[in-house]
Formats: structure tokens, C-alpha cells, sequence
């Protein structure tokens, strides 16, 4: 029996513990959609990634960094997955989704003092356009025909350059901006796209774990704790 009974450690021993699955989740400071506030971490995304993780039953971490470096990070790591993520048809097989955290158009806007007002998206490809590093918009605008678009470090970066007259327009979510321009001077000048948001996994992500997340985003949207997390925001997206 002992030498039965040592097999059967040593077995056991080169199998090792069942290990829980972590997930690390990457984003970038992108009020009202993830943000800190002090020491506490929040936002729209946050709360749902955060909730739909907890029904889902699985382990995360959540880390807040410049979305050229989020980006990069979720392609070349395992168990990472990055988000508020704009599903793009040059984005869909470069990782798997989980989504939507929101549906959402992406509009341009220009501050009240620069006289820019509501226009045809074609008269907007001569003023200088800001976004920032590494978002799908600095390729749709190219593609789109913009030929002066302003690079920035990030999302506040580029609001700062459009509030100090540094550009003339910047893209930003339709449902931030009827956030935004309650406390700031800004107008709307044009629509430039409409997507899916969500959350963007490396493709050897695995499928029965994202199952799970897309099964339990899907309940809260079904029992409408995701408005409820959008109105907390002061967030309202079109039905």
C-alpha cells in the first residue's frame, strides 16, 4: 500500500493545485467611462466590467494606462483584456468581444467661441482635427479624407488643445458630449461615425470564459442595471 500511496502523491504533486482564472483588464483615463477619483477607480465601463466579472464568477484586475500601451498590452498578453474598445471591421479578428458596453455615434465638436457651427461632415476636412494616439479615430480620419489631424497623448490632452483654441474640432462620444457641454462651452458640428463599444480580448483568450462574460453582460442589460449604471453617469444613449 505505501508504495501505492506515494505514487499517488507524487501524482498529485507534478498535477499542483486547480488555480481560479484571473483576468487583467487594461483601459485608459477616459471620463466619465473610466476614471480615478482619488484612490477609488470608477466610470460607466468600470461598473459594468466590474459587476458582469462578479456574476460571471471570475477573478479580475483592472489597470488604468495611455491607451497606445492598453492597446498594445492586450495583443501581446494572455488573460488581458482592454475596453471601452470601438469594434471596428479592422479590429473584429485581432481579438475576441465581449459587448456592448455601449452603442454609441462618435461626433465632431468645436467650442461655442470658435463660430464652427452644425455643418456637412465634408466642410469639416479643413479645420485641424485632434484625437488622440492609438484610437480608431486617428484611422478613420485619414481614411476619411482629413489631412490635418492633431496627434495627442490622450483623450484630456486633446479636450485641453480644443478648450484652448490649440484645434479647431475633436471626435468624442455623442453621449459623453450631452454630458459634457452642460459645464462646457462646446457644440456640436457633425457626426463621423456609429459603433459597438465593448471589450476586446486577446485571441487566445479563452472561449468559455468569455462565454460567461458575454452571458452575464447580456443579463445586465436584459434587467436594465446598464441604463441604471448610464443614468448614474449622467449618461443617456439613444433607445
Amino acid at each position: 500500500m505505501k508504495p501505492l500511496l506515494l505514487l499517488a502523491l507524487l501524482s498529485l504533486s507534478f498535477v499542483g493545485p486547480a488555480r481560479a482564472a484571473t483576468v487583467n483588464f487594461v483601459t485608459e483615463e477616459y471620463p466619465p467611462f473610466s476614471y480615478h477619483e482619488g484612490d477609488t477607480l470608477k466610470g460607466a465601463s468600470v461598473e459594468q466590467v466590474q459587476l458582469l466579472m462578479q456574476k460571471a464568477g471570475i477573478d479580475m484586475h483592472i489597470e488604468l494606462m495611455p491607451w497606445t500601451r492598453a492597446y498594445a498590452a492586450t495583443q501581446a498578453t494572455p488573460m488581458t483584456c482592454l475596453f471601452t474598445t470601438a469594434h471596428s471591421p479592422e479590429r473584429d479578428k485581432l481579438f475576441k468581444w465581449v459587448e456592448p458596453l455601449l452603442v454609441d455615434a462618435n461626433i465632431l465638436v468645436a467650442t461655442a467661441s470658435s463660430g464652427i457651427r452644425e455643418t456637412d461632415l465634408d466642410e469639416t476636412r479643413r479645420y485641424v482635427i485632434g484625437t488622440h494616439r492609438g484610437d480608431y479615430t486617428e484611422k478613420l480620419l485619414r481614411e476619411k479624407g482629413y489631412a490635418k489631424v492633431d496627434i495627442a497623448s490622450d483623450f484630456p490632452s486633446t479636450l485641453r488643445k480644443l478648450m484652448n483654441g490649440r484645434i479647431d474640432l475633436m471626435p468624442i462620444s455623442e453621449i459623453y458630449f450631452e454630458k459634457l457641454k452642460v459645464d462646457q462651452p462646446l457644440v456640436r458640428v457633425a457626426t463621423l461615425s456609429s459603433q459597438s463599444l465593448g471589450i476586446a480580448c486577446e485571441k487566445s483568450f479563452p472561449e468559455d470564459l468569455r462565454a460567461k462574460m458575454q452571458q452575464a453582460l447580456d443579463a445586465l442589460i436584459a434587467d436594465g442595471t446598464q441604463r441604471t449604471i448610464f443614468n448614474k453617469y449622467g449618461l443617456h444613449p439613444r433607445q
